[in-house]
């Protein structure tokens, strides 16, 4: 079947090997493989890797990758900070997913940075705004922490919050949030957001979800799904946190000067909805750059390492500035 058939929508649930239990919650059936953190290895990796819980009671914690070039004694330059929020439509995955660990470490490694991977609580069990709630809970403990992998290494005059799919949803809002209050962040600054394949819609089908209705990637009915399952209930895919042309705040960042990088490709379902976001930002005068690729499919370079390390490449550049 062609990706271009516009067909009968697959089942969400089905596809995603999800089932809805009747309070609320959900049964994840598919167990994603994991990574453990190594923060005591041999000595020999390219990057150290620890898991540090910053909410105890939520369970939240965030899993450093820390390039072993900064523990040169050497080397007294200090890195800049990625906070990443990974992906999974709000209800799947976590920081310890092998492929978000993979991506990650991957990221320090080839770009000399120190990454702070956010794990989040996931709806529908905790439905937004929690995981913005605790992505910016998240700064605010880097801002503060006494972890030495970051305060000994990390150069918190050059911050950017970065996110894939439902991560890149989380670092544009959790970067609207913040840019009214980025005093309250101190000594951390933020220079930019790089939203990688963000995931956002409305109620209209998209051009581009219609042409790749039965997307074997990210087909609209699993979007549909998820949207469902982490929305407030009662809310449709007009609401703010979905679509982001409904609330136009960019007031603070355009006065802060950050960049926004949106990357995305025509084979993915959402690129129309990222399209029109990028649209909104120039007609705010945001500073905007972003790369858009024909064919390739949804977050493709978390799982081929050709595209991720093309995608590091065109990241460094606004890493040096």
């Amino acid at each position: 079947m062609s990706r271009e058939e516009t067909a009968k929508p697959l089942d969400p649930f089905q596809f995603h090997y999800v089932v809805e239990n009747d309070d609320g919650t959900i049964q994840r059936g598919f167990e994603y493989p994991r990574t453990a953190a190594a923060p005591d290895d041999n000595g020999s990796a390219p990057v150290i890797t620890k898991d540090v819980t910053f909410n105890q009671e939520h369970k939240t914690y965030v899993r450093i990758f820390l390039p072993r070039q900064a523990l040169d004694k050497n080397n007294t330059k200090k890195l800049p900070l990625i906070v990443y929020y990974h992906g999974g439509g709000f209800i799947l995955l976590n920081a310890d997913s092998t492929p978000n660990h993979d991506f990650c470490y991957n990221m320090a490694h080839q770009l000399s940075v120190v990454v702070v991977s956010v794990d989040y609580r996931l709806a529908p069990e905790h439905r937004l705004p929690a995981g913005y709630d605790d992505s910016v809970e998240a700064l605010h403990w880097i801002k503060s922490t006494d972890e030495k992998l970051l305060r000994d290494h990390v150069d918190y005059s050059k911050c950017y919050l970065m996110g894939t799919s439902a991560g890149g949803n989380i670092a544009y809002h959790v970067g609207l949030r913040v840019s009214k209050a980025v005093d309250d962040l101190e000594p951390l600054k933020i220079k930019g957001l790089l939203l990688h394949t963000p995931f956002f819609g409305s109620t209209q089908r998209s051009g581009s979800e219609q042409r790749l209705i039965n997307d074997p990637v990210l087909p609209p009915s699993s979007t549909d799904m998820m949207w469902k399952l982490s929305l407030p209930i009662g809310s449709d895919r007009d609401h703010e946190y979905c679509n982001p042309r409904v609330v136009e705040e960019f007031d603070q960042i355009k006065k802060l000067g950050w960049l926004i990088v949106v990357t995305g490709c025509d084979g993915d379902p959402l690129s129309d909805s990222q399209k029109k976001l990028v649209e909104m930002l120039k007609k705010k005068d945001i500073k905007v750059e972003t790369q858009f690729k024909e064919g390739d499919y949804h977050a493709v370079e978390l799982l081929n390492h050709t595209n991720a390390k093309a995608l590091y490449g065109y990241l460094s550049q606004f890493l040096e500035n």
